[in-house]
């Protein structure tokens, strides 16, 4: 067991988690940069994984991308195993709940990974499918089950609890406990805490968007009220502010992407 746990605490578990913090990086901001056209001039561009995977196949060596960000993204999944299973960095890396938490994001990652590789691969179906159309699948499978209702509204409430998680730790700074500080420069930290917390609120959002939404489709029992990503940013223009705010979570969301950067950088991994 000492050996394996060496193994996971290695460099080729850490160098997997750097690169998945920077195969985050580049998702986030390519769905940013979707959003913020969609919002600008009402595209009908995908702002989702999707989306972002057609932009990126679209460029030269674009396969060789593709396949970076799923090897990039299965070391983020790699990362977040050897966390679960032996603990995280830190003084209480060890506890439990930290480790479910790891076991959670594991499957996270495993799956957006899976993704991308299937995208690269051949499968167009797989990676860029809309999330939107596969939230509907999900909510029509979930509903069609004894208490259909029921299932459908633990999910979306546990997505929409994520989403405030999310965003009330980017609030009150919860990231900076895992960076490296004392190697950072004044204006470092700066980029840091601009986009950590900015960033992190806007996917907070997102993330609440679409657990609101799916908390709608269990009360109405209608698959057509749950939303994926692209949806769920889209209605931030309904709101009273308009695209405006739609702009907003977009400009949010590539700083996301910034901040993950900077993780790839200073994150203690």
């Amino acid at each position: 067991m000492s050996a394996a746990r060496r193994a996971g605490r290695g460099e080729v578990v850490r160098a997997g988690a750097r690169a998945g913090f920077v195969a985050r990086g580049v998702l986030y901001l390519l769905v940013g940069a979707l959003a913020v056209r969609i919002g600008l001039t009402g595209t009908s561009e995908q702002a989702d994984r999707g989306g972002a995977l057609s932009q990126v196949v679209s460029t030269p060596f674009g396969f060789v991308l593709l396949w970076a960000l799923g090897i990039g993204l299965a070391g983020m999944a790699l990362w977040r195993l050897s966390e679960a299973v032996f603990g995280a960095a830190g003084p209480k890396g060890d506890r439990p709940g930290k480790r479910a938490l790891s076991g959670g994001r594991f499957v996270f990652y495993a799956v957006s990974s899976f993704f991308v590789l299937s995208f690269a691969t051949g499968d167009r179906g797989s990676g860029a499918g809309s999330t939107d159309r596969q939230s509907h699948d999900i909510t029509s499978r979930l509903l069609a089950l004894p208490g259909g209702p029921w299932w459908v509204g633990a999910v979306a409430a546990g997505i929409l609890g994520a989403g405030l998680w999310i965003g009330g730790r980017a609030v009150l700074r919860k990231y900076r406990k895992h960076l490296e500080r004392h190697r950072m420069s004044t204006l470092q930290r700066r980029f840091m805490d601009v986009t950590g917390t900015v960033g992190g609120v806007a996917r907070g959002l997102v993330f609440a968007a679409v657990g609101f939404f799916g908390l709608k489709a269990s009360i109405q029992s209608d698959p057509g009220e749950a939303k994926g990503m692209d949806d769920a940013i889209r209605s931030f223009a309904q709101t009273p502010a308009g695209p405006w705010l739609l702009v907003a979570v977009a400009v949010g969301l590539a700083l996301f992407g910034a901040f993950s950067f900077g993780q790839s950088k200073w994150r203690e991994v």
